[in-house]
């Protein structure tokens, strides 16, 4: 009996060690290679005049047409400039309408498979 219960036990783990041996990741198969965000200018924090330009680098893997900022909650129009493997200038206007406050510079983004990034920095808009 007791030859029989070690025979069970020893195929029990042979078993269920083959099964840990092909992964036990909850991976959906998806790698998803978010984009970022730098190079930002003028740099966080600074104080500038409504009007004047900004600018940031988005990741190469990032999908130009999925690329949008907002200052303040609304839209701003943006130019993107391909740079090969070092991604996207991307470049914009601050609105009149942040004048005489801080503002965010909120960017978001998709990159490959869907997956999505976002960033951002924060400037003091002169009166």
């Amino acid at each position: 009996m007791k030859t029989k219960n070690v025979l069970c036990l020893i195929m029990l783990m042979a078993v269920t060690g083959s099964g840990l041996a092909y992964g036990g990741s909850k991976s959906n198969g998806t790698n998803c290679t978010k984009p970022t965000f730098s190079t930002f200018t003028p740099a966080a924090n600074s104080v500038v005049e409504a009007n004047s330009s900004f600018s940031f680098r988005a990741s190469s893997p990032t999908i130009t047409d999925s690329i949008s900022v907002t200052i303040k909650g609304q839209p701003v129009a943006i130019t993107i400039v391909p740079k090969n493997q070092a991604g996207n200038e991307v470049t914009g206007i601050i609105p009149e309408s942040a004048k005489g406050d801080f503002a965010r510079i909120t960017i978001n983004a998709m990159g490959p498979n869907g997956c999505k990034g976002s960033g951002g920095w924060l400037l003091n808009v002169a009166p």
